[in-house]
């Protein structure tokens, strides 16, 4: 899925990447014949997986660990090289053509820096600066904008190594930045972070996508992440995408149960979890006696939110109503146990 009529920003077809890793044995005969014999195994962290991301998209890339999230993005990034299939970064091949592709995009990863560990945060910009000859008038409204909106000029005389997890990131953000790539990847930038700092750090990724057009694939394990950046999912498992569309379609598609939950006058005798109303239409899930409340499960496919209602008048005169749909972490659940 990607946006009719735009260019491609990122091309991946077939892409797998295979490790040859050792097979060591129990005990001191399994060591002895692993350093003889060498035996191998190989295992699959990607397994032919194919998609586009147009330019100006926001993707989420979702997957558990071990999923094989981060090895894809090496390879967009042309850190790693793929076993097999291609890749291209706005038409280039990163394998082929690094220094034109390191020069449009930008990548973080959220356990790592690129930032130097001893020196003061704004040596490291000009260090970068200078590495990807960035014009000095350039790297000037870089600094006026970024310090603004990531609040930078708090720690830029500040070593690194001093600097608290939340503005280590925010540095790492604008680090990748700072020659203006067109593309953006992130790799579990939030982990970590405290509720402030996230929130910022989403704030800032909306508006450069927003106001710049940046194309931005991000991975993360926060649903928030994904709920409030993201127009388009990608669920990878074992190495296989297993979704590719937007948020509405993938919960869609999981068909998991709307929850009603009403407050009554009165509270009916004998109410319990587990019985159903209107004809099997609804199940009540939970009950609250001294709140007299009920939790009721409906397919949506099967019934609205009006016949379910209806069907719960024989509990009684119903105060208030309010409706839980089911989350994206309880709809990633059900794809990734499928």
């Amino acid at each position: 899925m990607s946006r009719v009529g735009a260019a491609a920003a990122v091309t991946a077809r077939g892409l797998r990447k295979v490790y040859r890793v050792g097979v060591r044995r129990p005990g001191l005969w399994g060591n002895i014949r692993q350093l003889v014999a060498g035996e191998t195994r190989d295992v699959i962290a990607v397994d032919g997986v194919s998609f586009d991301i147009s330019q100006g998209e926001f993707v989420g890339y979702i997957g558990p660990n071990g999923a094989g999230k981060s090895t894809t993005v090496k390879m967009l990034t042309g850190i790693l090289h793929p076993t097999s299939g291609r890749v291209q970064v706005n038409g280039l091949s990163p394998a082929r053509a690094r220094r034109q592709v390191a020069q449009q995009i930008g990548v973080v990863f959220g356990q790592r820096t690129q930032l130097w560990w001893d020196l003061p945060t704004i040596d490291s910009f000009e260090i970068l600066a200078a590495m990807y000859d960035v014009a000095p008038a350039d790297y000037r409204c870089f600094m006026d904008e970024f310090t603004e909106l990531l609040g930078l000029g708090e720690f830029l005389d500040t070593p690194v190594r001093r600097l608290s997890l939340g503005q280590r990131m925010r540095a790492d953000i604008a680090a990748a930045l700072i020659h203006a790539p067109r593309v953006l990847f992130l790799d579990e930038p939030t982990i970590g972070l405290d509720v402030m700092a996230k929130a910022q750090v989403r704030d800032f990724l909306t508006r450069i996508n927003r106001d710049r057009g940046v194309t931005i694939l991000l991975t993360t394990h926060d649903m928030r992440d994904i709920e409030e950046l993201c127009e388009r999912v990608m669920v990878i498992n074992h190495g296989k995408l297993m979704f590719d569309g937007n948020l509405e379609s993938l919960i869609a598609s999981a068909g998991l149960p709307t929850t009603m939950r009403l407050r009554l006058s009165s509270m009916t005798p004998g109410l319990a979890a587990g019985q159903t109303l209107g004809e099997a239409l609804c199940t009540i899930t939970a009950v609250d006696c001294s709140t007299r409340t009920v939790d009721l499960a409906f397919d949506r496919r099967r019934a609205s939110a009006a016949q379910v209602l209806w069907a719960a008048h024989e509990l009684g005169e119903v105060r208030d109503v309010s409706l839980i749909e089911a989350g994206m972490e309880e709809t990633v659940k059900w794809l990734l146990a499928r």
